[in-house]
Parts: structure tokens; sequence; C-alpha cells
């Protein structure tokens, strides 16, 4: 079978009905209010075959969900966890210290993440000959989603690491902020530099497309 074959069959696979319908409502909610994220823990039964279960990002005991700890490093715990691959071997945070790094959240249900995967991709397509690298996880059971998230690789041509991650890990990122896609831009010295939460579609300076490309300008130059 032709590579050309395979990717179509991937995004039909991909494109179910009921996906179809749910980014057709998210298009319409993000056209009307501009901004749109989903709840990392949302994820649809329906989505879900068998019911098997999610990861549940919770808040840990400390500061709630209006007070979050900001974060101005990722933490060792973060940076030496191994993460699982979608393909591969396991993913390590800690090996792409001293570049330019793009953390993303996400989830292959969630409607506005479906919208931003394109534009990361065009992103990386733009910035990796400068030393940028780009690492998404998703927040879904690696178990029950292997299949989907690979199928979302092969409909969005995603060509940067893709893998899970860990509640701990999803916990430490988010501070209490559940909302996805969420995006991390991290310079060569370890330091986060910007964090996005949700995705602003469009083609103005004030949205997240236009936003992370000056952010990873930002980084470059520091």
């Amino acid at each position: 079978m032709s590579s050309k074959k395979q990717v179509t069959r991937s995004v039909k696979t991909f494109w179910s009905p009921l996906r179809i319908v749910s980014t057709i409502v998210v298009l319409a909610l993000v056209a009307a209010f501009g901004l749109s994220s989903c709840n990392s823990s949302d994820e649809k039964i329906a989505e879900n075959p068998g019911n098997k279960p999610t990861v549940k990002v919770e808040s840990r005991p400390g500061p709630g969900p209006n007070t979050p700890v900001a974060l101005s490093s990722l933490p060792a715990t973060v940076l030496d966890a191994e993460l699982r691959a979608a393909e591969g071997a396991p993913i390590k945070l800690a090996d792409y210290s001293g570049k330019v790094l793009l953390v993303n959240l996400w989830a292959t249900w969630c409607g506005p993440c479906q919208m931003e995967t394109p534009e990361l991709v065009k992103l990386h397509k733009e910035f990796q000959s400068r030393g940028v690298e780009m690492v998404g996880l998703s927040t879904e059971n690696p178990d029950a989603s292997a299949q989907s998230v690979r199928n979302f690789v092969k409909a969005f041509n995603v060509d940067y690491r893709i893998g899970w991650a860990t509640p701990e890990v999803a916990i430490t990122l988010m501070q209490g902020r559940e909302s996805i896609p969420q995006s991390f831009i991290i310079d060569r010295d370890g330091r986060i530099l910007k964090r996005f939460i949700g995705f602003r579609p469009g083609d103005t300076p004030q949205d997240t497309p236009q936003q992370l490309r000056q952010a990873l300008e930002a980084a470059l130059k520091g």
C-alpha cells in the first residue's frame, strides 16, 4: 500500500462521525468566543471505547486552582521522568537540555488541540533547523489511547516527538489549571519563558500561532 493511501486510511479512521460533529461544534464556539480550551479530565465516554479509565488530572493538596504556584523552570521530577512515546524510546525532557523546547499538553478528543496541531507542525518545520525542539504530551491514558494517538499523528502529519504525560508530570506542569491545550516555551537554560493556555486561531499578533512564534524567536535570541 502506498504512503498516500496509508495516510488517507488514517485520516478516515481518525475522523469518525462523532469526531466530525464535535469538531464542528468546537469550531463554532471558537468563532463565537475567539479563545477555546478543553478540560484535561473531560474525555467523553463515547470517545473511550469499553469505558476504559483515563488519566485523571487532579489538583494536589495545597494551593488551589485560583492560587497556582508559577513555575520558573522545569523541576527535576519533570525533567527526569521517563515518558512513554508513541514511537521509539521513552521521552525524557532532560535530553533536550541546551536547546529551545516547546512542550505541548493535549489530547486526541480535544477540539482546540486538533485545531492547534497543524499550527504546531508548521512552527516545527519553520524552527527545527534553528535548533528548536517540540514534544507533544497527551494527558490521556496511554493504554486506552495508544491507537487513537497514533492515528492522530498520521492524520495530522505530526513530525515532532509525541508521547504521554504521567499524572505527576501533568499535575506539576498544569499548576491547578487543567485546561488544554497548554504550551510551554523553555529556553536553553531550562527556564520557562512563556506559558499558553487554550488556543486562539487567526492571523493577528494576538492569536496563539503568532504569540508562539514570537516566544520562540525571543527564546532563540536569549
